[in-house]
């Protein structure tokens, strides 16, 4: 893509981080940074399919590009991923707090303590452990006169709805979202933005090649103004907007991206 075309959405130079990045929104979140030339760096448990992310990434447009495996749940993984990042990198300008998975118990009542701290130990505390170390490193840069940045967090419509059996899914989503202001207030004297992209059911390729899942892909669309699900390729312009600096004067927000789902009433 050319300079013209980016505009208003430009990244060349750049650097972005997504943990979980080598798949479904993350990798999504990446690729429209990529379209418009940013320097991509891919966080991820899983080592399988990161040189393909890094291939797609690398023909959307990318410069440079870095792949870490990273536990998010292990706080020494994300310290180190991140001086490794800033090594290899020389800065990170925008981070997208990413990685997580779900469970479902058959009721709240049922639901089990090891379920509960497991999905917790990834979902809530390591997104803490990234954004801190996120926010360390910009507000640094911020004191040695480099600017700001823009951190990202991955949200959830179970922050507005409730779902029977992932109540821990909605308290991890939950309490981020009230992490998003908090640090929003007291990162913006750095120019740092804070904010938080709440997706609607999004399918990735699993869930695509997966013929289980034709009913609820099925019910999803039914129920989605738009009339179907969402895709990673859904989440690129939001993406391209939220590290760019057209969204210089956003933050402290959740930006909805969900078809419509969110304010259909039935």
């Amino acid at each position: 893509m050319s300079d013209a075309a980016r505009g208003l959405f430009e990244l060349t130079g750049r650097v972005i981080v997504a943990t979980g990045g080598a798949s479904g929104i993350g990798l999504g979140f990446l690729t429209g940074c990529a379209k418009q030339g940013a320097d991509v760096v891919i966080w991820d448990k899983n080592s399988d399919g990161q040189d393909a992310a890094l291939a797609g990434l690398r023909e959307a447009g990318a410069g440079r590009t870095l792949a870490l495996k990273v536990d998010v749940a292990d706080e020494h993984q994300v310290i180190k991923a991140m001086a490794d990042t800033v090594a290899a990198m020389g800065q990170v300008d925008c981070l997208l707090a990413n990685a997580g998975f779900t469970t479902r118990a058959e009721s709240f009542p049922d639901m089990t303590s090891e379920m509960y701290h497991e999905l917790l130990a990834v979902n809530q505390h390591g997104a803490f452990y990234t954004l801190r170390e996120a926010a360390r490193h910009m507000r640094a840069r911020a004191q040695a006169g480099e600017g700001g940045g823009s951190i990202v967090v991955t949200g959830s419509l179970s922050i507005y709805h409730g779902i029977q059996g992932m109540e821990h899914y909605s308290a991890a989503k939950g309490a981020l979202s009230t992490m998003v202001k908090g640090m929003a207030v007291e990162l913006g004297q750095y120019g740092i933005r804070v904010n938080m992209i709440a997706p609607g059911f999004i399918m990735t390729g699993m869930t695509a090649d997966n013929p289980e899942a034709k009913p609820v892909i099925e019910h999803m669309a039914k129920i989605t103004p738009l009339g179907r699900p969402g895709d990673p390729s859904d989440i690129e312009g939001p993406a391209a907007y939220l590290a760019s600096d057209a969204s210089k004067f956003q933050t402290g927000d959740i930006l909805v991206i969900d078809g419509g789902r969110l304010v259909k009433n039935l």
